[in-house]
């Protein structure tokens, strides 16, 4: 009888250990079996005087060493003190085990990964090429991420916006990506801004980041983003696409490289280059340009490797293929052309 009870005691706390019960709850089916075992053997009169004060010196003894042990980690937690914020600029180790891939890079490491967490980058747009970008640029550790878009989500969005939901139809896109990029990475800060990029807000918006991605699908906002990453002098990685095709490139005068007005010079003619909306466009497209936006992004942020700064990459994905070429400075463009007033946007 005693070697049943003791088996069923060790059974009941092996039970609770695997259903990752709680220490109390524990406690608690330990003591109900405990005072089973012990009011069974009361019932069996002087036969099983012996059986019970052998349970009894066995509660008192297990009470005591379970009282022991919670009264050293009392004072354990009393003595700990609280966990500090980590530095800036410094990692929890919760981040560190988020970036160890980065980490482990050579062209990145320890102090690209702190100066993609000090970067400050805006994304204008969030759609086709906004929606990857976004994603990457949060789960790389870019520490404050822009995001300005007016519009709502809607459900042909769904097709290749892949930061926004179902569920999320009728949002303000910005609020859509902020909640996707903060369940990604609660460890960035997002600013969503609501509104269209135009002439009174642009140059002072771009002045406030480190770098600017342009996936807006119309020249007017192409060309004035442009002129504001110019006038404040922050590098711009401007992505496009149209049905199967999609252009990449790194725009930076300030470091040698041209302007996009260097580049595209003149806006097309009126249905020379439809929107998406128009045309259409294969749904993993925007995936790759974008994705290829926010690894130029990680790479000026972090100096590795070489960047599509004056060169520009093209991509074919009916055909998969894939080409580079390279492009200058224009010593007369309007915009970064030597002589040109550069205030204003």
């Amino acid at each position: 009888m005693t070697f049943a009870a003791a088996l069923g005691f060790v059974g009941v706390g092996l039970w609770a250990w695997l259903r990752d019960w709680s220490r109390r709850t524990t406690y608690g089916a330990l003591f109900l079996w405990w005072a089973a075992v012990v009011l069974g053997t009361r019932q069996r009169g002087e036969a099983g005087a012996d059986m019970l004060r052998f349970w009894l010196a066995f509660g008192l003894i297990t009470a005591l060493a379970l009282g022991y042990g919670e009264a050293v980690r009392a004072i354990r937690r009393r003595k700990l003190p609280p966990a500090a914020p980590p530095a800036p600029g410094s990692f929890s180790e919760v981040e560190l085990q988020r970036y160890a891939r980065h980490i482990l890079l050579r062209e990145i490491g320890g102090p690209g990964q702190k100066r993609l967490k000090s970067a400050r980058v805006l994304v204008v747009g969030a759609g086709g090429l906004g929606s990857p970008a976004l994603m990457y640029l949060a789960a790389a550790g870019v520490g404050t991420i822009g995001v300005i878009d007016a519009d709502q989500v809607e459900g042909s969005n769904l097709q290749r916006q892949i930061i926004h939901s179902d569920a999320r139809i009728g949002m303000p896109k910005v609020f859509s990506a902020e909640l996707a990029m903060k369940a990604l990475n609660p460890f960035i800060t997002v600013r969503p801004y609501r509104r269209k990029l135009d002439e009174t807000n642009a140059l002072a918006l771009v002045a406030e980041h480190d770098l600017v991605l342009d996936g807006t699908d119309d020249f007017d906002t192409r060309y004035l983003v442009n002129r504001a990453c110019v006038a404040a002098g922050v590098p711009l990685v401007s992505g496009a696409i149209t049905q199967w095709e999609g252009q990449v490139s790194l725009f930076h005068p300030a470091g040698g490289a041209p302007c996009y007005a260097c580049v595209f010079p003149v806006k097309p003619a009126d249905g020379l280059v439809p929107a998406c909306a128009v045309a259409g466009v294969a749904a993993p497209l925007p995936g790759v340009i974008g994705s290829m936006m926010a690894m130029e992004a990680v790479k000026h942020l972090t100096g590795a490797g070489q960047t599509l700064s004056g060169r520009l990459m093209i991509h074919d994905a009916l055909f998969a293929e894939t080409r580079v070429i390279g492009v200058k400075p224009r010593p007369d463009c309007p915009v970064c052309g030597s002589g040109i007033d550069r205030a204003a946007p």
